[in-house]
């Protein structure tokens, strides 16, 4: 790959890696605790990872529990996750917190694919803004004479591919993740 381009491919690397974690931490109806990835709990008056204060485990296909490390953080634990938007009710029975995901609904699944679509396509935006600004500096670059028009059209041409790679895997990433939330 072109050294010119291999700055813009890490962007939109990245780009793919936000997207996935945004997907793991929708919720399908399934136990996963990728879900409370962004629930932080005010623990000593710091916003903290549910995950730095709470052992996480799946006991059963629709059951998270959490086990806190400091039992004296049960009720903060219990408090971020009801303020959360995750929209499930934890129950506390005084050792441990247990997370009962209900089955979606019809309704919820569509709502969860909407979510997923427009996901998807701010992530095409934001691939397509990488191109736009590669193609801003391949235009500036042959401006300054630093590279010849041929050399642009190349560089152009390559980033163009790239968009287009990556925003074809957007597309699976997103038909994968629908398909999972209408088989649940």
């Amino acid at each position: 790959m072109n050294e010119r381009l291999k700055a813009y491919n890490e962007k939109m690397e990245k780009t793919i890696r936000v997207l996935e974690n945004e997907f793991a931490a929708i919720r399908a109806g399934r136990a996963n605790p990728a879900v409370l990835d962004k629930v932080t709990v005010d623990y000593y008056g710091t916003p903290t990872p549910i995950q730095a204060v709470a052992a996480i485990s799946v006991a059963e296909a629709r059951i998270l529990v959490i086990q806190p490390w400091d039992k004296s953080t049960l009720k903060a634990i219990e408090k971020a996750i009801q303020a959360s938007d995750i929209g499930i009710n934890p129950t506390n029975d005084g050792s441990v917190i247990r997370v009962v995901f209900p089955p979606l609904t019809e309704e919820r699944r569509k709502d969860i694919c909407k979510q997923i679509r427009k996901q998807g396509e701010e992530s095409k935006v934001a691939i397509r803004s990488i191109r736009r600004d590669a193609n801003d500096k391949f235009k500036a670059l042959k401006k300054s004479s630093e590279i010849s028009e041929d050399d642009q059209k190349d560089l152009e041409d390559e980033i163009q591919k790239l968009t287009d790679k990556f925003c074809k895997r957007i597309d699976e990433l997103s038909a994968k993740k629908e398909k999972e939330i209408m088989e649940v």
